[in-house]
């Protein structure tokens, strides 16, 4: 545990693995005595560090939002790597050498998984479901043609001589940088369109882009890497076959491990009822697992964790309480933003060890030039071809934003780090053009797209939760378009959601729910339980008088567990509404559907779709039955309410009855009231 923590921020392990060595006693010499004070550095060293990173990574973002002013203008990634320079050029004008780097082993096992899981579990699924096609083609086609456009753009560089002749790679070198130098990076994405805040659609575009492409990066690079290791004379045509066939393999692998994990993740915490502690840990635990599992077998982990999150979250959030769902929010939120925050720093602070790479000039710049140019070059092409089918087309304005928010970061430069420099003898050259390449994207592309995007006066974000009408008009089209799918006879999108969603009520929410969370997970029940509430302080503040505990009873609200637990004529009768009579038989239905349906018609019916019924007195006199067979009785106090030109009173104060009569004001005749 002590190494992995170690290894948490690419710590040196010497003062962890040596103990401290004793002298030996001499026969003569008196053992040593009590010690009041012993300075024991060597024993705690590792976890101190990797705590005081933390804490100083900490304290620069208070720092840094303590100026609104640089926040609003500075990206806080930008000021972290500017922060990792600072402290880098420290370290090595103290220590005479760079101490510490950002390994590629503490980046993909430590620092991604957090922020990958944050991403998945909280994205949300109907915009990014809207927009898979979109997402998966600028993910494999715009990751495939960036590789190979910009490799072999580079490759021509160096056969026209624009390269030095001390720059060592062939055609399978630069497709091999190419390979990890064209993929978007999903930490400088979040990190920067988080704070410039488009518009849903086109964040969930290319955040989606950068979390799916990590397949298409993973296979360009092992398949690169293993052809090089091979040499280009031994190729053969099976494994450009097998080539191909591991982007299968790898990228619906690691979707199936991650939802593998977030079926078991949510038929575990079905029966976590009883043990409300460990919800949480469940969670991390098994979201964790699914990203180790797909890198043990050399599948996506980031897909993994990502489709984990998105499979898992509304079945989870359905079975555990309210407070682990706060724990889970804001810890994972706290756990995403330590790492992210620790992958800026570590990046500039490994920027400044200069014995790992090596400069040249017309590689650095062509790679900058070719990347930019065939992103925008393949968002052009890809985007006319998509808008085909869109029916919402991307525009212009949107086609310059995805162009421009292209942000490569750590994932490119983990990988570079982990090429064999005897394998690839321009590795030093590869490494410092990627981290050029990293530095620009985050510094100078974070820095003028919210400029940019203002200039273009680019749709933003709107932040509010949708309102009842507004998912429930939502819904009424989607159902609509599906019946519209289904007449014409075209299985669409909309059919198959629709599909998707009547086999998910019947069997899966079924499997991994527990009953009382399936049949109260609607939020028409939350929307009326805030509206009861919010009467009931409406006629407190207006003069209301309760009598005792119970003698307020808020309109007819069946509580969630009585549903459940009740049937519907005894509900009907408890409310004592005839708003539905027609209900009053639902008992001799067998089906569970039907009866749930006809408890929220009943409950709509009697509370939301009806005015609310006010308590008024009317006089008796005009109706024809006067005076009233008997006296009608009122739960209230005693006073005076004036009612026109009639009074009411209420002679005195019973125990919880009122007999009301009333009388024409001027006059002393008295009369039964009824309500």
């Amino acid at each position: 545990m002590l190494r992995a923590a170690l290894s948490l921020l690419a710590l040196p392990l010497a003062g962890a693995a040596e103990e401290p060595t004793q002298k030996p006693e001499s026969p003569g010499e008196p053992p040593p005595g009590l010690e009041l004070f012993r300075w024991q550095w060597h024993e705690v060293e590792a976890p101190y560090l990797v705590a005081l990173w933390i804490l100083v990574a900490s304290l620069a973002k208070i720092v840094f939002h303590l100026s609104r002013k640089v926040t609003s203008l500075v990206p806080e990634s930008c000021l972290l790597i500017l922060l990792g320079l600072v402290l880098g050029g420290i370290v090595l004008a103290v220590a005479k050498k760079a101490e510490y780097q950002l390994e590629p082993g503490t980046f993909f096992l430590f620092l991604l998984p957090p922020i990958v899981l944050d991403s998945g579990y909280f994205m949300p699924s109907r915009l990014f479901f809207d927009n898979l096609g979109a997402i998966l083609t600028y993910a494999v086609v715009g990751t495939l043609w960036n590789a190979f456009t910009t490799g072999a753009a580079l490759w021509g560089l160096q056969q026209a001589g624009l390269v030095a002749p001390r720059v060592q790679a062939g055609l399978l070198d630069f497709l091999l940088f190419g390979s990890l130098i064209s993929a978007v990076d999903p930490v400088a994405v979040l990190a920067v369109f988080e704070e410039v805040h488009v518009n849903e659609t086109l964040f969930i575009i290319v955040f989606g882009e950068s979390l799916l492409n990590d397949a298409v990066t993973v296979v360009l690079y092992k398949v690169c890497n293993s052809f090089v290791e091979m040499g280009s004379a031994n190729v053969q045509a099976t494994d450009y076959l097998k080539g191909v066939a591991s982007l299968f393999v790898v990228s619906l692998g690691g979707a199936a491990v991650g939802l593998v994990f977030a079926f078991l993740l949510a038929l575990t915490t079905r029966f976590t009822k009883r043990v409300r502690i460990i919800e949480p840990l469940l969670v991390f635990l098994l979201a964790y697992a699914a990203y180790l599992t797909a890198e043990m077998a050399s599948l996506s982990a980031i897909l993994a964790v990502t489709m984990c999150g998105l499979g898992c979250k509304k079945y989870v959030e359905a079975n555990i309480s309210h407070k682990s769902r706060t724990t889970v929010k804001y810890t994972m939120k706290t756990l995403a933003s330590c790492a992210e925050t620790v992958i800026f720093m570590l990046l500039g602070i490994s920027a400044v060890d200069s014995s790992k790479w090596a400069w040249d000039s017309g590689l650095v710049l062509g790679t900058l030039i070719f990347i930019l140019f065939f992103r925008a070059l393949g968002v052009v092409l890809q985007t006319w071809v998509l808008n085909q089918f869109r029916l919402v087309p991307l525009d212009k304005i949107d086609q310059v934003v995805m162009s421009y928010g292209g942000l490569r970061g750590a994932v490119a430069f983990a990988l570079v780090i982990l090429l064999d420099r005897t394998k690839v003898p321009a590795k030093d050259y590869f490494v410092a053009t990627t981290i050029v390449v990293v530095f620009f994207t985050v510094i100078v592309q974070g820095l003028t797209i919210k400029p940019l995007v203002k200039w273009l006066k680019v749709k933003r974000s709107e932040h509010h939760k949708p309102t009842l009408n507004q998912e429930l008009h939502e819904h009424t089209f989607d159902h609509i378009l599906a019946a519209v799918e289904d007449v014409v006879g075209h299985h669409g999108y909309h059919y198959w959601r629709d599909r998707w969603e009547q086999f998910d009520k019947k069997y899966l929410s079924q499997l991994l729910m527990r009953r009382s969370a399936y049949r109260i997970r609607d939020q028409i029940w939350d929307v009326y339980y805030r509206l009861n509430i919010r009467d009931a302080i409406s006629f407190v503040d207006q003069g209301g008088h309760v009598l005792s505990s119970t003698g307020l009873t808020l309109p007819s609200m069946p509580s969630r567990n009585s549903v459940a637990e009740t049937s519907v004529t005894n509900l009907l009768r408890e409310s004592g509404s005839g708003a539905c009579l027609d209900l009053q038989v639902i008992d001799t239905v067998r089906s569970g559907r039907d009866r749930e349906d006809a408890v929220m018609h009943h409950l709509l019916c009697g509370g939301l779709y009806k005015p609310r019924r006010r308590e008024t007195l009317r006089c008796a006199q005009a109706h024809e039955s006067f005076p009233p067979p008997q006296p009608v009785q009122r739960r209230s106090s005693p006073g005076r309410v004036g009612r026109g030109t009639w009074q009411c009173t209420c002679p005195r104060k019973p125990p919880r009855l009122c007999l009301w009569t009333c009388r024409p004001v001027g006059t002393r005749a008295s009369h039964p009231w009824r309500a």
